[in-house]
């Protein structure tokens, strides 16, 4: 597999390569459960650092289009994410970003938007609990 990195673009090198390998699996270059190049091979193939390819897959497991096996690489995973999931993903990541934002300008710290960011979520798990597991 051929990957292209053009490091005069403005865009992270991890980043054209998530963008690439999600390309090659949504025209069906590589389908689930192909292998990806090992992370050397694929950091030497595109000139790059080994932890730069490293970061790509690891962003690529989080968002459920990869699964790394311990000793065996990296495989496109069988069940992979709907469009709808996708699109859901896109949403939230806005959604997140703009609330990011406006506690930045409310002038809170990491930590601060944290706490209410875990907060938010305790209380919304809270409500949707059964009520007899409910205090």
């Amino acid at each position: 597999m051929l990957f292209r990195i053009h490091s005069d673009s403005g865009v992270p090198i991890y980043l054209q390569l998530v963008r690439q390998v999600m390309h090659a699996i949504e025209t069906g270059a590589l389908r689930p459960g192909d292998q990806l190049p090992a992370i050397r091979s694929l950091a030497e193939e595109a000139v790059t650092n080994p932890n730069t390819v490293a970061k790509a897959y690891r962003e690529l497991e989080y968002e459920g289009i990869i699964e790394l096996r311990q000793g065996l690489g990296a495989f496109v995973r069988a069940n992979l994410p709907s469009a709808e999931q996708g699109q859901a993903m896109k949403q939230a990541h806005r959604a997140v970003g703009a609330a990011v934002t406006a506690m930045r300008k409310l002038g809170l710290s990491e930590a601060s938007m944290r706490r209410v960011f875990e907060a938010e979520l305790m209380k919304e798990e809270e409500a949707s609990a059964p009520a007899f597991t409910r205090r």
